[in-house]
Parts: C-alpha cells; sequence; structure tokens
C-alpha cells in the first residue's frame, strides 16, 4: 500500500538542491475525484472517469482547433509529490531502481504527461478521459498526442548520426 512520503526498504533519500525558477506558467487547473495519491490510479485509463482541464482565461484562444483531435498529451506540474528520491521501490518489495527508470510521481521536477483521450469541449474547459494526477493539479501545456502526425519531411541524411 502507499503512504504519503515514507522511505521504503531500498530507497535512497538525497537532500536536493533548492528548486530555481525555470519560468514555468501554469496554463490551468486540473480537476479529478482524486484528492490524495492513495486515491489516485498509478495510471490513466482511457475508460477512466471524465476529467476537466480548466484553462485560465489568458490562455483560452490557444484551444483554438482543439476539437479536431482526439488524443492529447497533457503536462503537468505534480506540485504535492516530493523530491528527493533517487532510487525507489515502487513495489514495496525492497528491490528499488533508478527514479528515472520510473514513472512514479517522485522526482526532482515532477512534471507528469498522459494521454488522453478528449472527450468534449466547453468554452475553456476540455472534458477527457485518462488522467491519473490529483485534484488542484497545475496544468503546464496540453499537445496534440505526437503519434497522430507524420514526418514533416523524409529522411535527411545526418538525421540519425550521433556526433
Amino acid at each position: 500500500m502507499v503512504r504519503e512520503n515514507e522511505i521504503r526498504q531500498g530507497e535512497i533519500a538525497v537532500d536536493a538542491p533548492a528548486p530555481t525558477d525555470a519560468g514555468l506558467v501554469f496554463i490551468g487547473t486540473i480537476r479529478t475525484p482524486w484528492v490524495s495519491r492513495l486515491m489516485a490510479p498509478r495510471q490513466g485509463r482511457a475508460d477512466g472517469p471524465i476529467c476537466r482541464i480548466e484553462i485560465f482565461p489568458l490562455w483560452r484562444e490557444a484551444l483554438a482547433g482543439i476539437e479536431q483531435f482526439e488524443r492529447l498529451e497533457v503536462l503537468y506540474w505534480l506540485h504535492l509529490s516530493r523530491r528527493d528520491l533517487v532510487r525507489q521501490s515502487p513495489a514495496n518489495d525492497g528491490s528499488a531502481r533508478g527514479t528515472f527508470a520510473l514513472r512514479s510521481p517522485v522526482r526532482p521536477n515532477p512534471i507528469g504527461t498522459s494521454i488522453v483521450t478528449l472527450v468534449g469541449v466547453e468554452g475553456s474547459i476540455l472534458l477527457v478521459r485518462g488522467l491519473d494526477c490529483l485534484d488542484g493539479t497545475p496544468l503546464l501545456d496540453l499537445k496534440p498526442d505526437r503519434a497522430l502526425f507524420n514526418p514533416i519531411a523524409p529522411p535527411q541524411p545526418g538525421d540519425f548520426e550521433v556526433g
């Protein structure tokens, strides 16, 4: 069972440096049924509850044309997550992996992502399925799911060279 802010066997926490301002701007708020990490699903589900993404008025015009996409990538700030674990034991079985090998919300920069299904648009509110974040989570960005796009141009010489 998940407990808030526990250190499990095999996990390692560090004294993380103080955050600096990267200039991020929240563009809205996400509304879900979950108020605690203990209640939230581990991953969003396509058949999950309809959640609301409320876009702040300043950014409403940025939604123009969004209804043509069935799936969106949602980026959000996991504002209640701890930021100090470098090794985590998600199964709580004593084995641990590095934070960057997991999709855990506990990260140095707690940015969450979900691919959601767009159910509807009501003014500056998007109705979606597939989220797994807590109610009140700050929204960082929205993008059409990149899997919906074809490359703009055919591959060019040097595209895949590593230098």
